[in-house]
C-alpha cells in the first residue's frame, strides 16, 4: 500500500510499505480522509518538541525507529474486526474515527494512567508520530477501544477533524470558562476557529476576540461567530488596545494561545485580566520567555493542554447533534497522497490555507 513515510525533519517520503494484517482486539480501517495537523507541520520543521523516534532511539512504547507513517488526525471505513472483537458492534463497512493517543496503561505503577488522564503519562504518544502506522497510509491497524462509530448525519471528511475537536473541549473544560465571561483567542488556525465553535456553542453573546494575521481564517473567524476579529500586523499593539478598549481597561478573563509565536504569546498574557486564565495549546519550536512577574503580579493561572484528555466522547456527540454542522468549512484544500508536502505541508507554512485533507 501507498504511505507518507517520516525519516525526519524536511524528509517525508510516499513508498509502498506492506499492508498491516490485524490481530486479536484489532480493527483494520481504510482511511478515507486525514487532516493534516499543526504536529506534521512541526515535524516537517524541526525534531524538537516531537514525539517522533528517531533513527537511532526508538519510541519507549512502540518500540519503532523512523521512518514512521504520519497521521494522526483520519475517519475511515472497518475493513476487518480480529479475533475476539464485538462483531455485532463493529462490522466491515462501517464509518469510524481513531482515537490516536495512547499511553502504557500500566494503572498498577502509573499514577496518570491509574487516574485515567492518560494524555499525561509520561510515555504517551499517537499513531502516525510514535509508530504504529498512521493516517496517511492506505489502512491502518489500531485497538478496538480506539475506535469511534462516526454516525450516519456526519461526513468523513468531519470524522477527520475530530480529533482536534476534541482538544477544543478539552482546552475550554481546563480553562474554566463559564457564559458571560470575556475571551482572546489568538491564532484562527483549526484548533483556534474549533475553541471559538466550542465557546459559540455555549455562549452565543459572550465577547470574544480573535487575533490572527491572515485574512482569510479572519474571514471564518467572524463567519463562526468572533465579536471581534484583530489584524494584530496592522499597527503596533492593536489587539491590546482593541481589547482594553472594548472591555473598558479590565482585560478578558480567558486568553487562548494557539499561535505558537512569541508575540502572541506576549500579547496573549498582557491581554488577561487580574486573576484570568492562559491557555497554552500550542506546540513551540523553541521554548518561549514569559514574563513571570506580570503572572505574579495579576495572579493569572497558566493552563497548559496535551491532546484531547477525556473529551472524544463530548466532541463526537457534539457532531451527532448538529452543533457544528459547517465543520467542513475549515477546509480549504483537499489533495492526495502524492502531494502531502508540495500541496499540503507547504501551503500550511506559507499561510494559505486553513485545513488541508488527504485522501490516501
Amino acid at each position: 500500500m501507498k504511505a507518507a513515510r517520516y525519516y525526519g525533519p524536511g524528509d517525508i517520503r510516499v513508498e509502498d510499505i506492506d499492508e498491516p494484517v490485524v490481530g486479536p482486539g484489532q480493527i483494520k480501517v481504510k482511511v478515507a480522509w486525514n487532516a493534516v495537523s499543526a504536529a506534521d507541520v512541526h515535524m516537517y520543521q524541526t525534531s524538537r518538541a516531537s514525539l517522533a523516534p528517531t533513527a537511532t532511539t526508538p519510541n519507549r512504547l512502540t518500540g519503532e525507529r523512523l521512518p514512521v507513517t504520519l497521521g494522526h488526525q483520519f475517519s475511515g471505513a472497518i475493513e476487518d474486526v480480529g479475533p475476539g472483537v464485538d462483531i455485532v458492534k463493529w462490522e466491515c463497512g462501517q464509518k469510524v474515527s481513531v482515537e490516536p493517543l495512547f499511553s502504557c496503561m500500566r494503572t498498577e505503577t502509573c499514577e496518570p494512567c491509574a487516574e485515567g488522564h492518560f494524555n499525561v503519562c509520561p510515555k504517551a504518544t499517537f499513531i502516525g508520530i510514535g509508530g504504529r502506522g498512521g493516517g496517511l497510509g492506505e489502512y491502518v491497524v489500531v485497538d478496538a477501544e480506539q475506535v469511534h462509530h462516526i454516525p450516519d448525519n456526519v461526513s468523513l471528511e468531519a470524522g477527520a477533524m475530530l480529533e482536534p475537536l476534541a482538544v477544543a473541549f478539552h482546552a475550554v473544560r481546563r480553562s474554566g470558562y463559564v457564559p458571560g465571561q470575556t475571551i482572546l483567542i489568538s491564532g484562527a488556525g483549526p484548533i483556534g476557529l474549533l475553541i471559538l465553535k466550542v465557546i459559540r456553542s455555549i455562549d452565543t453573546s459572550a465577547s470574544v476576540f480573535v487575533s490572527e494575521p491572515v485574512e482569510s481564517r479572519r474571514c471564518l473567524a467572524v463567519r463562526y461567530g468572533a465579536t471581534e476579529v484583530i489584524d494584530p500586523n496592522s499597527s503596533q499593539g492593536i489587539v491590546q488596545a482593541k481589547v482594553y478598549g472594548e472591555t473598558l481597561g479590565v482585560g478578558v478573563d480567558v486568553a487562548f494561545e494557539t499561535a505558537g509565536e512569541q508575540d502572541s504569546l506576549d500579547t496573549s498574557l498582557i491581554c488577561v485580566r487580574p486573576h484570568g486564565t492562559l491557555v497554552n495549546i500550542a506546540v513551540w519550536q523553541e521554548s518561549p520567555s514569559l514574563n513571570l512577574n506580570l503572572v505574579n503580579r495579576r495572579e493569572i493561572k497558566l493552563t497548559g493542554i496535551f491532546a484531547s484528555g477525556k473529551a472524544y466522547p463530548e466532541a463526537l456527540r457534539a457532531l451527532a447533534d448538529g452543533n457544528f454542522g459547517d465543520l467542513e468549512g475549515l477546509v480549504t484544500k483537499k489533495i492526495g497522497l502524492e502531494d502531502i508536502v508540495s500541496e499540503g505541508i507547504t501551503s500550511l507554512l506559507q499561510g494559505e490555507e486553513v485545513q488541508v485533507l488527504v485522501q490516501p
